[in-house]
């Protein structure tokens, strides 16, 4: 089997038979899973951050990193496998958790999502199903074979999104 590691700020996609694309970790980052079936994709961008408008370079390093720029980037990463439309993408998503803040000052897992159901709308597109928020960390991959995407938590075991 051949994993793909996703890193913050990284965007991972793959066609080919027996991979999987991996992400860790996610605190208040958010996991966006493109599916395309028809094509046997499977992408997801490991985002950190709402908005790259004070991103200082980072946007040009690491596009996955802010949602306004990660959501484009995995679009234009499924056309480059083959993709001609947006509606033949099914798009889930997981993390936005809310850790380290317990006054909920900062609320970035919550901004997060937020940032990326907006700019997904801006495409025509919107998650499915999403496993988001609460107070706890995340792991998720995202099986090119079968499509299934396996959310895990240290304590919490794993589960299917």
């Amino acid at each position: 089997m051949d994993v793909i590691n996703v890193g913050v700020g990284e965007i991972g996609v793959s066609n080919k038979t027996g991979s999987v694309v991996k992400t860790y970790a996610l605190g208040s980052c958010v996991a966006l899973i493109f599916i395309a079936p028809k094509y046997n994709a499977v992408g997801l961008a490991h985002i950190a951050l709402p908005d790259s408008t004070f991103s200082n370079g980072k946007s040009r390093e690491l596009p996955g990193y802010f949602a306004d720029l990660a959501i484009p980037k995995l679009i234009d990463e499924f056309k480059k496998l083959g993709v001609k439309k947006n509606s033949e993408v099914v798009v889930k998503m997981t993390g936005g958790a809310k850790i380290m803040d317990p006054q909920g000052r900062f609320n970035i897992g919550k901004r997060n999502v937020l940032a990326t159901k907006k700019i997904l709308w801006k495409y025509k597109l919107g998650a499915i199903k999403e496993d988001v928020g609460k107070n706890f960390s995340r792991t998720v991959s995202v099986s090119v074979d079968t499509k299934d995407i396996v959310v895990s938590s240290p304590g919490r075991g794993e589960w299917k999104l």
